[in-house]
């Protein structure tokens, strides 16, 4: 894969030896983040579970302390008051059946986070081909399915994200943008990996965090001293 002369220089002050200290991995992701537009700052969790077995799948949402940095836009799919209540506490769209065909053939999906209330799963569901390969899919486990729609959007604009294995077993999560202060993406890491820690299935053999790089949208990746982030 051929590579830009940005990320050819910046790769060269990396170390692909070395494993790093969080706080001198977050000032060397932020000094290659150079890009014209504020890139994302990434974490990428290589983990020992196997996802095939139900018992060690990782699922959850957390709350990042100082957000993401983006602006999020939230659908809910909720009837009557629930509906009202979604629109009161500024999700950007709300609906129900009539937006299956909207998503299903005209391929709508300006939206990041999808948020139900459990009676609107039936509906839901019909949809699950589409947004479930997008990472779209509501889920009791990172709260979008919840009859509390207040505190569900609250917390969305508030900074929270979802975490989930891919099929390599790898949980990519964003933890800021580059124009947030180094103490900032810390505070973001650490919350992050807390979560981690503690979704850890009893049933994993082996090492549980098998590598941890953390990387920014157009940059090469750092990566971290794994032994340090488990004591």
């Amino acid at each position: 894969m051929k590579r830009g002369k940005r990320y050819v220089e910046a790769a060269k002050t990396v170390d692909r030896m070395t494993q790093y200290d969080t706080a001198d991995a977050i000032a060397l992701v932020k000094k290659n983040a150079s890009a014209k537009f504020d890139e994302t700052i990434e974490a990428h969790i290589r983990t020992g579970c196997d996802g095939r077995h139900a018992d060690q799948q990782i699922r959850g949402a957390v709350v990042l302390p100082h957000g993401t940095g983006k602006v999020v836009r939230i659908l809910v799919f909720a009837k009557g008051p629930k509906a009202d209540e979604a629109e009161a506490a500024g999700a950007d769209f709300v609906g129900a059946e009539e937006l299956i065909p909207k998503i299903q053939n005209e391929g709508w999906l300006d939206f990041d986070v999808v948020v139900a209330t459990p009676d609107m799963m039936g509906v839901v569901g019909r949809l699950g081909r589409i947004l479930g390969p997008k990472g779209l899919m509501p889920n009791p486990k990172a709260g979008t399915v919840t009859m509390d729609v207040t505190k569900a959007i609250n917390d969305i604009k508030a900074g929270k994200i979802e975490y989930r294995l891919d099929k390599n077993n790898i949980v990519h999560v964003p933890i800021g943008k580059a124009s947030f202060t180094e103490e900032q993406l810390a505070d973001n890491f650490q919350t992050l990996m807390d979560a981690i820690m503690k979704a850890k299935p009893s049933t994993v053999k082996g090492a549980y965090l098998k590598s941890v790089t953390m990387t920014s949208t157009m940059g090469p990746g750092v990566k971290l001293n794994v032994a340090k982030l488990v004591n």
